[in-house]
């Protein structure tokens, strides 16, 4: 798709540029007097919360944000692999597959050596993260990606929408009712940030809340919570432009080194003819931040083109530009529990996304992380609020998250040391320039990282089994799921498995059989299958609710070797009855593809077969033998809780 041929105009990409119009902001209505989880802050990790608790009719949500309404330019621009998975869980990866520029190279400029005062390319190369997924690093407005999240809330079961105008001014957190879960120990106090609003304040009891409002969270300073870090005093600038240009790898991913002018990094953007470009710029004095630089968009423009001699830059436009500095900080937690606390102390409050870590937003790692953080979170609140899991599941989130924000911190680091040809405050060398093939190395062995394909949970109670990791050697536990495609048995539809995945807090149980006929009762799989369907302690029994659809709790799928096979053939559990109705589900039975075999793929035992447990998220949970019954009910016994 093109768009922005005559001009950046925010909005819907499917409308036309010529009558495109940014979004209105929406009408003001009030804010309840008590919600389940109060939101503040409507960037991606507050957006995905929402999106995900949009869902379920028994969890009332509220999400708030001081702007007049939502998010029409700028900020972030990269989606990872990684977050493609998640809008797919989300069903709304195929509008940002199809608008997004795709990234599938990068080149790398340096001082020319024959000529050092202009530029060459030294090499063009693939990007490091094709493979990864079946998604391609892409890039889109964040924007674009805030609107796709509003459209599934506005169209959920719950038409859940953002009350924008409101300005945190006070969050208490009453510690005598934290540990009684059906009380509201949380008391926010909001401020009509509006003109017609008149300066009203409201109040909101809540029995959750989570913080997603940005670097300066008040959120998280309510809770005492400090920034742990510090700031490397370098400044960049970031602008969006429409320009003509004889560059000749403008539309690539490419990384420019001068030799006495600084760098750019250029990132293509959607549509086609937009382009981002980070710029460098000089030290910052002590105790001095981006807003202090005294530069506008016209001091980054000529600067690019000082860098990029002898190649000429006429911009046109700039949609949108901003300077800010190079630091890193990472919360000392990522909840309202003191330190070391037990697991069993419930918390109440949570911070994600930039208001835990910040960072420069050149790896494009700010919304791939913030993301994944409410991602991880909204299942777990969700199940505890539903009274499906115990409160101390709610104390993983802070260990999970808090490793992959570390790993951010530290990365990020060593890119904006490599990216730079100055020194930063921290490097008291004269001139801190590295070659280009530093960064090549550094984008290579962090690839999985990058794209948040390799991102892995620590061991624990709901990342498990080890000890199998053979009998799946390409499904790490703790890592997401990686899809691959197997054929449905009912109508040979060809289906990425991932996709099953979806965010609707339910947990997928795949059974991939063994060389056995499953429909023989003596194999490994049937008898599986049969334990499931019929042993009082199986989970699907224990914790499914009288009543509900037997997949309401555990949504099982099965991937068979034999190709010949037959729906019918198999145990009506893998072809359950459902709904008022009692319509059979023909979606559940697969078979590895010939040529394209998920068992050669992910390196799945064929002799013995394993049962692959997926959480919610889509992170692998736990391998076990077919065979292990009593480990699979043992898994979910350590957390969940029998319905009433």
């Amino acid at each position: 798709m093109q768009y922005h041929l005559n001009g950046f105009k925010p909005g819907n990409y499917e409308i036309p540029d010529e009558v495109r119009e940014p979004y209105p902001n929406p009408p003001i209505e009030d804010l309840p007097g008590e919600v389940d989880v109060l939101i503040v802050g409507t960037g991606p990790a507050g957006l995905t919360m929402a999106r995900q608790l949009s869902e379920f009719p028994d969890i009332k949500t509220c999400i708030v944000d001081m702007e007049p309404g939502p998010l029409l330019f700028g900020r972030a621009d990269g989606i990872s692999c990684r977050t493609i998975e998640i809008m797919e869980a989300f069903n709304s990866s195929e509008m940002v597959v199809k608008e997004a520029y795709q990234l599938k190279q990068n080149a790398f400029w340096e001082p020319d050596k024959d000529n050092p005062e202009n530029i060459k390319r030294t090499h063009k190369i693939p990007d490091a993260r094709a493979g990864l997924s079946e998604f391609t690093h892409s890039i889109v407005n964040q924007a674009r990606l805030h609107e796709l999240l509003l459209d599934g809330m506005e169209r959920s079961v719950t038409h859940l929408r953002p009350h924008y105008s409101r300005e945190l001014v006070e969050m208490t957190i009453d510690d005598s009712l934290t540990q009684d879960l059906e009380a509201y120990p949380i008391t926010a106090t909001f401020k009509r940030s509006n003109d017609a609003g008149g300066g009203k304040t409201e109040t909101v009891k809540a029995r959750f809340v989570v913080g997603t409002d940005g670097a300066r969270s008040k959120v998280r300073k309510s809770m005492g919570i400090p920034l742990l870090g510090d700031s490397a005093n370098k400044a960049w600038g970031v602008m969006d432009i429409l320009l003509n240009t004889d560059f000749p790898d403008i539309r690539v991913k490419s990384f420019v080194q001068s030799k006495n002018h600084g760098a750019v990094m250029i990132i293509p953007r959607e549509g086609g003819y937009l382009c981002r470009f980070y710029v460098e710029l000089d030290l910052l004095e002590k105790d001095k931040r981006a807003a202090d630089v005294k530069l506008t968009e016209k001091d980054l423009i000529a600067k690019a083109q000082r860098i990029f001699h002898p190649y000429t830059l006429d911009v046109k436009q700039v949609a949108w530009w901003s300077i800010y500095e190079v630091g890193q900080r990472i919360a000392e937690r990522f909840d309202n529990r003191p330190l070391d606390s037990p697991e069993d102390v419930i918390p109440r409050g949570f911070v994600a996304g930039d208001a835990c870590h910040t960072h420069s937003p050149k790896g494009g790692w700010g919304l791939n992380t913030s993301l994944p953080d409410t991602f991880n979170l909204g299942w777990k609140l969700a199940a505890v609020l539903q009274g499906k899991c115990h409160p101390r599941l709610l104390s993983t989130y802070g260990p999970e998250r808090r490793k992959v924000a570390q790993q951010l911190i530290d990365a990020d680091r060593e890119l904006s040391r490599l990216v730079a040809t100055r020194p930063t405050a921290d490097d008291n060398s004269h001139q801190a320039k590295v070659d280009t093939a530093k960064i090549e190395a550094f984008m290579k062995r962090q690839s999985g990282f990058v794209a948040g394909t390799s991102i892995e949970y620590f061991p624990s109670y709901i990342c498990t089994g080890q000890e199998n990791q053979h009998l799946a050697k390409g499904f790490h536990i703790g890592q997401r799921f990686h899809s691959a495609e197997a054929t449905r048995v009912a109508d040979g539809r060809v289906q990425h498995l991932g996709h099953l995945v979806k965010a609707d807090g339910r947990w997928r149980i795949f059974l991939f059989g063994d060389k056995q006929d499953p429909t023989d009762p003596a194999s490994a799989a049937y008898q599986f299958i049969d334990f499931l369907a019929n042993d009082p302690s199986s989970p699907v029994q224990k914790y499914t609710p009288k009543g509900a659809d037997i997949d309401a709790v555990f949504d099982t799928y099965a991937v068979f070797q034999q190709q010949d096979l037959s729906v019918q053939e198999m145990q009506d559990y893998l072809w359950p009855a459902k709904g008022k109705f009692g319509l059979r589900d023909y979606e559940k039975v697969f078979h590895a593809e010939e040529g394209n075999d998920i068992f050669d793929l992910r390196g799945i035992d064929r002799a013995q077969g394993c049962v692959v447990v997926v959480r919610p998220d889509q992170h692998i949970a736990a391998i076990l033998p077919v065979s292990d019954h009593e480990a699979l009910s043992q898994f979910f016994d350590v957390f969940m809780i029998e319905p009433k």
